[in-house]
């Protein structure tokens, strides 16, 4: 019964959800859309030319962004963009993408062949492993594609490039933060009006790489 009542009470927020509307209105595919549109905006990121590689892509929303902002004219994707999840993805012009569990190896090796020598300018997750309730076993699956996402990026990102996770407060967020001081210049918390306000999500911005000795 509260299970039911717990349902009915979520569809009831989705359907009236300014954010939902708004992505029906535009296009995207999910509300998430305008999780990235703040966080480009408010870093400044992602201009024509850049290559972008988007991890736990699925519905989309993230790709249709990046697409609309590198689009040039005819339509034509000035730049280049790489999506990835282990979900199945309706096709976006333009994007190249890859059904797989990015925590697999092979998934991975197949990753690095199709973005080969190119360095990418912006890496971007929005990745959350599927949550057991069980805290710390939670934490450790969360800090787990962080960290996949962060040794992706640091392999692949040119020295100035930028990456975005997406994290939770909480048990392992402290640890999540860290790793990226480490390897970043700049990191940034960021939580953008789309993120329900009950959500410990957050998402942690690294730009600049630091020079490993």
């Amino acid at each position: 019964m509260a299970k039911n009542k717990f349902s009915k009470e979520w569809v009831m927020q989705h359907i009236n959800d300014p954010y939902v509307k708004l992505a029906q209105q535009k296009g995207y595919r999910a509300r998430g859309a305008f999780k990235l549109i703040e966080i480009l905006d408010e870093e400044k990121l992602l201009k024509k030319g850049d290559v972008v590689v988007d991890l736990g892509a699925a519905p989309g929303s993230w790709c249709q962004v990046v697409r609309e902002r590198l689009v040039g004219p005819g339509g034509v994707v000035d730049g280049r963009i790489i999506g990835l999840d282990i979900l199945p993805m309706e096709p976006i012009a333009g994007v190249e993408f890859i059904q797989g569990d990015f925590r697999e190896d092979e998934v991975g090796e197949q990753l690095n062949a199709l973005v080969g020598d190119q360095v990418v300018d912006l890496v971007i997750s929005d990745m959350a492993p599927n949550l057991s309730g069980v805290g710390v076993a939670d934490s450790a699956r969360v800090q787990h594609v962080c960290d996949l996402a962060l040794e992706f990026a640091c392999e692949h990102l040119k020295p100035d490039g930028a990456l975005i996770v997406k994290a939770f407060h909480g048990s392992g967020f402290s640890q999540i933060v860290e790793a990226f001081k480490l390897r970043f210049k700049r990191v940034v918390e960021r939580k953008p009006k789309a993120s329900r306000l009950k959500s410990s999500e957050t998402f942690l911005v690294g730009r600049g790489l630091k020079k490993q000795s």
